[in-house]
């Protein structure tokens, strides 16, 4: 028989030290239907002490005692969820990440695994899909707050000591106690990522001024390693999309979300990023493990891609600086490819070589009439799931590369991504406003501080107005835009956000227990029909998988949409309040705030 319970059943004395060893962190920080195999019952009891000191202790977020059963169930054709609810996945499951399965990965055939084609999402079949509870592991404890999750985060959240083997020495992270501690080291930057950040600053303008007078707002972060660069990058007001593979640097993400910092699972191998093209003032690689020579140049044309004119690219790597081995031979191959794209070396020092766009393509018309240059097909457009093109776009029309502000008055600058989607000024401002005023209420509906939440999801971000209203809070937002919906991610780009596009009928790249708050705006009824043939209990299933215990939900939807939510929502072990607010059009429209309960297998 398996049990439920607390998941910090710590005896007096050691929660005593552990409440005292939080209290130094903090000080230290502001100092500097379903097939289901055998399965046994579970207990689920109320966790004790499992609350960052200081927490409240919010009723109705804790599990009552009740038992379920333990067992590996899968997805079948047609879902009727009995009424006991969802089964619980065994304890091995509690990282498991659908799309990044290492098991079925295998076991696929007619991959490049030469250019880390298995390192991208591969999702299974929906019948091999699990369709069980993902959950938390042993001793699981609600992650520290923020800013102090910066540099502390709970052992026993991600009890993964491989890269603090490997990579201590590089001050990535260190083990303290019943914490890790990341000191904001990284591979090119041990002493620390703001002397780093600084000494880009310099090589970006000449030693005048910083990354942010040096036009950056928003920067690209390949194999961003636990995330320090985009931490360290947040003084500035200058914000990251950080990623990196889920590969033998175990967990790297993991430990970036639980530190309160924007990331998410990718690779760059055989498929495009899952970005608009002209979005990043920089790309960054710190010994990122690209082989950014190899195969015609490809990858940096996806980099080229994605950066805006006047756009740099970071490297810092062996190549950049070492002649012995090999290095200088794919140096060479760099300059020659940089070359034929018309990029330009503006700075190269100590380990680190910076180049810059253009924004005059008069340089790469001539070197495409020369034969040294493919053009893309302007048509091509689509960055979702589509193949790595070796080739480069052209902005012909000078006329429409518009000059953005910097934040935060990119937040609500009328920019050209909206006038082509068809949203006029006036629109575009009166979804600001209604987005204010919605953001205010639902702080007042969920009842808590504001720092208790930092990671936030807005499942269907149309604008990105949402977010443009949680800029002045202490959070951050991943803006997905789903791919069958109007490209409005480009908008969000332009207004100085961070967000991807994503298939809500696919588990998105990222580990259990990563949010703190989802948002889903009209999203479920979107995905009514939907040839993908996804049900609302597939995306209800994946939500439960990306939240984290105690965490929300916000959904806003059509009525008969809501109303099967809030049935099924008590089987998800999801508590549910149901509010009333104005939509666009001044319309009553109800809203389901839902509440992840906190329960544990022991």
């Amino acid at each position: 028989m398996g049990r439920w319970c607390s998941p910090a059943s710590a005896e007096p004395r050691s929660v005593q030290l552990l409440l005292l060893g939080v209290a130094l962190v903090a000080a230290s920080f502001y100092a500097g239907t379903l097939f289901q195999s055998s399965a046994s019952p579970a207990l689920i009891l109320p966790p004790s002490v499992s609350r960052s000191p200081g927490s409240p202790n919010p009723q109705g977020t804790y599990a009552s005692e009740f038992t379920k059963k333990v067992g590996v169930s899968y997805r079948t054709a047609s879902i009727s969820v009995p009424d006991y609810g969802l089964d619980v996945c065994p304890l091995e499951y509690n990282e498991h990440i659908p799309c990044h399965d290492a098991a079925y990965i295998r076991s696929l055939r007619n991959l490049d695994r030469s250019r880390h084609e298995d390192l991208e999402a591969k999702c299974p079949p929906r019948e091999d899909s699990l369709f069980c509870l993902v959950p938390p592991p042993n001793d699981y404890k609600i992650p520290i707050r923020w800013p102090t999750s910066r540099d502390y985060v709970w052992r026993s959240n991600v009890n993964h000591s491989h890269l603090s083997e490997v990579k201590g020495g590089q001050n990535w992270v260190h083990e303290n106690g019943k914490l890790w501690w990341f000191p904001g080291g990284g591979t090119h930057f041990k002493r620390g990522a703001s002397e780093y950040i600084e000494r880009l600053g310099n090589m970006t303008t000449n030693s005048t001024g910083d990354l942010r007078s040096a036009g950056v707002v928003q920067v690209l972060d390949v194999g961003c390693g636990v995330a320090s660069f985009s931490a360290y990058l947040l003084p500035l007001d200058i914000h990251t999309m950080s990623f990196a593979p889920k590969d033998g640097h175990e967990n790297q993400i993991q430990f970036a979300l639980e530190r309160g910092i924007g990331a998410m699972i990718s690779v760059l191998a055989t498929k495009q990023l899952p970005y608009p093209g002209n979005s990043f003032e920089m790309v960054h690689c710190s010994r990122c493990r690209v082989d950014w020579h190899e195969n015609d140049g490809i990858l940096l044309k996806e980099v080229d891609r994605l950066l805006r004119p006047n756009g740099y690219f970071v490297y810092s790597a062996p190549p950049a600086y070492r002649k012995d081995k090999d290095f200088p031979i794919i140096w060479e191959k760099l300059i020659n490819i940089t070359s034929a794209m018309c990029w330009k070396l503006i700075a190269k020092h100590v380990q680190t070589a910076i180049w810059i766009k253009p924004e005059d393509e008069s340089c790469r018309q001539k070197n495409s009439d020369t034969g040294i240059l493919n053009i893309c097909d302007p048509s091509d457009t689509s960055s979702w799931q589509s193949p790595l093109m070796n080739c480069v776009r052209l902005n012909t029309d000078q006329s429409k590369i518009q000059k953005l502000p910097s934040r935060p008055e990119r937040l609500l600058f009328y920019s050209r991504s909206l006038e082509i989607i068809g949203v006029t000024p006036e629109k575009f401002d009166n979804n600001n406003q209604f987005w204010r005023d919605q953001v205010r209420k639902y702080w007042s509906f969920l009842g808590v501080g504001k720092t208790s939440i930092r990671n936030i999801m807005d499942m269907n971000a149309n604008y990105g107005g949402f977010a443009m209203a949680l800029s002045t809070d202490p959070v951050w937002i991943m803006n997905i835009v789903p791919y069958t919906t109007i490209n409005t991610l480009p908008v969000i780009y332009d207004r100085g956000l961070i967000g991807s596009y994503h298939d809500w009928c696919q588990p998105f790249s990222t580990y259990p227990r990563s949010y703190d708050l989802l948002h889903a705006f009209h999203l479920f009824s979107h995905y009514q029909g939907h040839v993908g043939g996804c049900l609302l209990e597939d995306i209800m299933l994946e939500i439960d998988r990306i939240i984290r215990p105690q965490g929300f939900i916000i959904i806003r939807d059509e009525n008969t949409t809501l109303s099967r939510i809030s049935d099924l929502a008590p089987k998800f072990l999801w508590d549910v309040t149901t509010h009333t607010l104005e939509n666009e059009e001044n319309r009553p429209e109800q809203v389901l705030i839902c509440r992840k309960k906190f329960w544990a297998i022991v």
